[in-house]
């Protein structure tokens, strides 16, 4: 295979091999429409969970990719929960669109705050409108859920768990609220609850324990009346305390905050299988940085633990985690937080990165695969160490190496990797619908 004569693709001295056996046991990818790409994912028939990674939170191939494997998954071998890095009362509305429960108009009304283009974008509604058509003929318990496993939603979860109260049980709901008014100067701003405590103010955290486990006592007598209204109820007050933890641990430190974090995705998405029962099998989209095994990782290595790594532990070879990157091409990202969305340049990869590894086999888009026998020779040429991008809502190229780059060992971090030379950013929806005192012209991602 002739190399191309950009001077990003030469191959340094001593990688020929390495290459040679990249380019060997690489598949390269056939168009996503094909059912040559969609068979290249029946090898992961029998998993319980596939989790699908991003090495961008704005990158539409990225997007477009991962839902063509999740509906040959769902179609031809029965996975039946798909569950995001996203937060659960706004995935909740998805799940009421595409399982035909109630009209919820998630394209306007759901993910208010910012990034709202990371799951308000025409990729992500494009799968739901199919997942919708597939549930349609089908009995409500058979249906494919979309739930949420993220950790942010304080205030949003408060509201429902006191909705949920105040039409099954008046009295249970005012006992909520004394136990929720804690929290309540702090709904719209969690982070700063979490610097009053550090300061020296009492904390909430007894508070949205006992409201848990008092909702929690009532599990068995309300499962009979309404299961799934219980259950959405209980998870939104596992994530207020969930929350709570997390924004009282966040001025401790990065470490303890992401594992809170990531412990919290973890447990969700098991109360979910366990929900559904023993034919449940969940394919989960969230980013690299999640996905693949921290273990393997410099986050892992400086005492962070993730999703993938959890589930690894907790069902082995029975969880696929497949990671995906990019050389260059365009992302829809953030200067800083809570700043208005913008299409920036992603500059081309680094010399010492495992993106520039897989830019020089000379294969566009490519699929490799190192689980299980005969994988040795791939598994070795992978174990080295090498720096891996992960780009996440913000994005600062000018920063680049120090913001956007960790070490990693591709070879235990996941086991399969996407390549896409060269990408493009996600297309956001129109305007959310405005809130009473908003302009109707309010603009998105502001």
């Amino acid at each position: 295979m002739n190399l191309r004569s950009d001077t990003r693709y030469a191959v340094p001295p001593g990688e020929h091999e390495c290459l040679a056996v990249l380019r060997r046991s690489a598949c390269p990818l056939p168009a996503l429409e094909t059912e040559a790409f969609a068979e290249l994912f029946d090898r992961y028939a029998d998993a319980r969970v596939v989790l699908i990674g991003e090495a961008s939170h704005g990158t539409s191939e990225f997007y477009r990719t991962r839902a063509a494997i999740t509906r040959r998954l769902i179609e031809q071998h029965g996975f039946n929960i798909v569950a995001v890095e996203a937060d659960w009362p706004d995935a909740a509305q998805i799940d009421r669109h595409v399982r035909w429960q109630e009209p919820a108009d998630w394209k306007y009304d759901a993910f208010e705050r910012f990034p709202t283009w990371m799951w308000r974008n025409r990729e992500v509604a494009s799968f739901c409108d199919w997942l919708a058509g597939h549930n349609q003929a089908l009995p409500l318990e058979r249906r494919v859920e979309f739930r949420g496993l993220d950790v942010y939603s304080l205030g949003a979860s408060i509201e429902a768990v006191l909705a949920y109260l105040d039409k099954i049980d008046p009295q249970a709901a005012q006992a909520a609220r004394q136990r929720y008014g804690c929290l309540t100067p702090w709904q719209d701003t969690p982070a700063q609850y979490g610097r009053s405590v550090l300061y020296g103010q009492q904390s909430c955290e007894d508070q949205v324990v006992e409201q848990l486990r008092s909702l929690l006592e009532q599990r068995l007598e309300r499962l009979g009346h309404n299961g799934e209204a219980f259950f959405d109820a209980a998870q939104n007050a596992r994530v207020v305390r969930a929350a709570e933890h997390y924004y009282r641990t966040m001025y401790h430190g990065s470490t303890a905050s992401w594992n809170l974090r990531d412990r919290h995705m973890f447990d969700t998405l098991r109360s979910l299988l366990e929900h559904r029962g023993p034919q449940a099998r969940a394919v989960v989209w969230a980013h690299n940085s999640h996905i693949g095994n921290a273990g393997a990782t410099a986050m892992g290595w400086a005492g962070e633990f993730n999703i993938g790594e959890l589930c690894r532990t907790a069902w082995g070879g029975e969880a696929v985690l497949i990671g995906m990157g990019t050389d260059r091409g365009e992302v829809a990202a953030a200067s800083n937080w809570d700043e208005p969305m913008q299409i920036k340049w992603v500059r081309p990869s680094r010399r010492d990165s495992w993106e520039q590894r897989f830019l020089r086999t000379g294969l566009s888009a490519s699929f490799t695969d190192w689980r299980g026998e005969g994988r040795d020779e791939l598994r070795d040429v992978l174990s080295e160490t090498l720096l891996e991008r992960a780009i996440g809502v913000i994005y600062r190229p000018e920063s680049e190496r120090q913001s956007h780059y960790f070490e990693a060992v591709l070879a235990e971090q996941f086991d399969a990797w996407i390549w896409l030379e060269e990408t493009h950013a996600v297309t956001p929806l129109g305007p959310r619908r405005p809130h009473a005192g908003e302009a109707e012209t309010y603009p998105f991602g502001e």
